[in-house]
């Protein structure tokens, strides 16, 4: 299994005070079974590969339509593991 993760970025952004395109994308990512870490700087999911690309675009897809003015991806190297 090829496994990567993917830390995200919703905007705009207010600690604290996530607003409906920050929640829009956490429930995304959360009804596909991920449990999203989130930190300072980001939020993070972890998992199978094919998994964490489909995630990414429900994320997208979600927090766009609820009004995010943007949305930062870094997804780290996929690899075996």
């Amino acid at each position: 299994m090829s496994t990567c993760s993917a830390e995200f970025l919703v905007e705009p952004f207010e600690v604290g005070h996530p607003g409906p395109h920050v929640v829009a994308a956490l429930t995304a990512v959360r009804e596909l079974g991920f449990e999203p870490v989130v930190g300072p700087f980001g939020t993070t999911i972890e998992g199978d590969s094919a998994q964490v690309i489909n995630a990414v675009k429900q994320l997208l897809d979600a927090a766009t339509a609820a009004g995010a003015s943007r949305v930062s991806v870094q997804i780290d190297t996929c690899g075996n593991g």
